[in-house]
């Protein structure tokens, strides 16, 4: 059997993406390979398919149970033995499933790096034949890494103590340059063969909401989309709890998962997510590393994550079947201040020294400004995102809300000196939320204790919106004139340059044009079945072979996606097959399923032709 076989058989492909054959080759001829692939580009296969067509097992360590089990349910369903080793499993599970790996029963196993060094396991892996150890994940070895496990750094020692070194590979979705120089050197990886296939996913649409009420905008976007799953990810627990209540008060099927749940419930709830029983997950980011659900069509932040690496890779559970799907960031200046205080108040890594964990923590801050630039840029958000990855490409494309916003540029002169000089008048001691008010004018106790009621600046911008006045108070910072200090209560402090700005020329912003700004929802594509790729679709019989799918999902007790995605269901319900054999031409069908699956699927196409004529 040769790799198209393979990739037909067990996965129903005719056709690699990009990059996958190249490391798929690579592995095949015994040389490590190191691939930074997008969410969703296909890195499982690229080892997935090397290890059915060399001799030994393959070890592949990933960080989360969620993960681990949900490709070894992928694969078992697929017709390929695979078996996971993790905490998850009680000790008499865990022995049974060692017996059956050293008898050859698993080709494929996965490992969480905790395991790899345990006597069991290192004894049961120096006496087999490993051929290749995959590492899934690879950010997480590297501290410089948003997810940085000390554990992954057991992975060297590891493949140091078996008696013959296997190829390694190693797989992310996210990494710097600075991350991927670690990497490298983190896991020994010998004269590996790099492939980087892009950060760019097509597929989804960004958008950035700001100001307003959060969860009237949630609201909204639910409504138009009542038939779709998604995740909302929160900042901290107790979001995650009112949001929660609040959907289910008005009558969206959600459920929610933070670390503050009990183990099984967190069990039930994500199942109950995979398994379209509650198609909306509201979560922490906690949840979700991992999920292979190929029909989320939608991630919405309703706080903003402390970087971009975090922001990518969770919007990037979006659309992972490759069609439409939808990425919003709902953002508030609280949220900055939120995120630093988090980052303040972290215990630190007992992994790195002193000086590393302030390292560790300076970048963090970094990270977190270019995060709030993100979310405060008039420029394509696509190419904000990819030109932090290190990818340049033009700057608009066609798919984010700011490049279908129209932008003029306006005079903030006046707006700028005022906070500008409150925050010197006031003795830089106040923070974002005191200072807007003062300019605004506000009445509340709080000001008249404090005395900025008797600021010059006091009702200054009273005709200035306040969402326009915290633009500016953005714009001030990335231009550098003011910054936010990481004190126990975040402050507006000057810089350098702050005087200039006062005694200088005048400050010009991008902005949205007002009727813009009044029908942001209008950027995000309402309606999906218009840009399904095929045109030929019947919709009817896609919600037909939806509900086939819950009744054998439910009967074998998997997630539907895992029986077929909905990119496939589509693709029957466009073709229309009527044997076995135009069956498995439809991508995603392979023998396995096939034979599994194929009698009743035609059977529901031949009831539906018989209905037209």
């Amino acid at each position: 059997m040769d790799k198209y076989q393979v990739l037909k058989k067990y996965f129903g492909y005719d056709t690699f993406r990009q990059g996958q054959e190249e490391l798929i080759d690579t592995m095949l001829s015994g040389r490590d390979v190191f691939g930074v692939m997008p969410t969703g580009a296909g890195k499982s296969l690229c080892y997935q398919i090397p290890a059915l067509l060399m001799e030994g097992i393959t070890i592949v360590v990933s960080p989360l149970i969620s993960l681990m089990k949900d490709q070894v349910g992928t694969l078992n369903q697929a017709g390929v033995h695979a078996a996971f080793f993790n905490s998850s499993l009680s000790a008499g599970q865990y022995r049974k499933a060692l017996q059956l790996a050293k008898e050859g029963r698993y080709r494929i196993i996965y490992v969480a790096p905790e395991r790899l060094l345990l006597e069991e396991f290192l004894d049961f892996a120096v006496h087999r034949t490993v051929s290749m150890v995959t590492v899934d994940e690879a950010h997480c070895v590297s501290q410089w890494g948003q997810d940085f496990r000390p554990s992954y750094l057991k992975i060297r020692d590891f493949i140091r103590l078996l008696p013959n070194r296997p190829v390694v590979g190693a797989f992310t979705a996210t990494a710097t340059a600075e991350v991927r120089e670690d990497i490298l050197a983190a896991l020994d990886l010998n004269d590996p063969y790099l492939v980087t296939t892009g950060f760019d996913r097509k597929n989804l649409f960004y958008k950035v909401h700001t100001g307003g009420d959060k969860f009237a905008e949630v609201m909204s976007y639910l409504t138009q989309h009542p038939a779709e799953s998604g995740i909302i990810y929160c900042m901290t627990r107790k979001t995650v709890e009112e949001v929660c209540t609040k959907l289910l008060r008005n009558g969206i099927r959600a459920t929610r998962y933070h670390a503050g749940l009990s183990d099984a419930e967190r069990r039930n709830n994500q199942d109950e997510f995979l398994y379209d029983t509650s198609p909306v997950m509201v979560a922490t980011n906690a949840f979700g590393m991992g999920i292979d659900k190929s029909n989320v069509r939608f991630v919405i932040h309703y706080n903003m994550p402390k970087n971009i690496e975090s922001y990518y890779q969770e919007a990037g559970r979006a659309g992972r079947d490759g069609e439409e799907a939808t990425c919003i960031l709902l953002y508030a200046p609280q949220d900055v201040v939120m995120n630093q205080f988090l980052i303040d108040q972290e215990s630190g890594n007992d992994a790195l020294t002193k000086e590393e964990q302030e390292m560790v923590k300076e970048r963090d801050k970094e990270r977190l400004k270019q995060m709030a630039f993100y979310c405060t840029t008039n420029e394509c958000l696509r190419d904000f995102v990819l030109r932090y990855f290190g990818e340049y490409t033009t700057n608009y494309c066609g798919k984010c809300s700011n490049c279908l916003t129209e932008f003029e540029d306006i005079d903030v002169t006046q707006a700028a000196r005022a906070i500008v000089g409150c925050v010197k008048s006031c003795g830089q001691r106040f923070g974002m939320t005191v200072v807007t008010d003062t300019l605004r004018g506000s009445q509340s106790a709080k000001l008249k204790q404090n005395g900025m009621a008797k600021s010059p600046y006091f009702g200054t911008l009273k005709e200035t919106p306040v969402y326009r006045i915290r633009q500016v108070l953005q714009h001030l910072i990335c231009l550098g004139y003011l910054l936010v200090t990481d004190e126990k209560y975040p402050v507006m402090k000057l810089t350098e340059t702050s005087h200039e700005m006062l005694s200088g020329g005048p400050i010009f912003m991008k902005a949205a044009k007002e009727q813009e700004r009044r029908s942001v929802r209008s950027t995000v594509p309402k309606d999906r079945k218009m840009q399904a790729d095929l045109t030929d679709v019947d919709y009817e019989l896609f919600e037909t072979l939806r509900r086939l799918r819950m009744e054998i999902a439910k009967a074998e007790r998997v997630p539907p996606y895992i029986v077929f995605s909905d990119k496939t269901l589509k693709e029957i319900s466009a073709r229309k097959p009527r044997t076995k054999e135009e069956f498995l031409k439809v991508s995603g069908v392979g023998e396995h399923k096939c034979k599994k699956y194929g009698e009743k699927f035609l059977a529901v196409l031949a009831g539906q032709s018989k209905k037209s004529l």
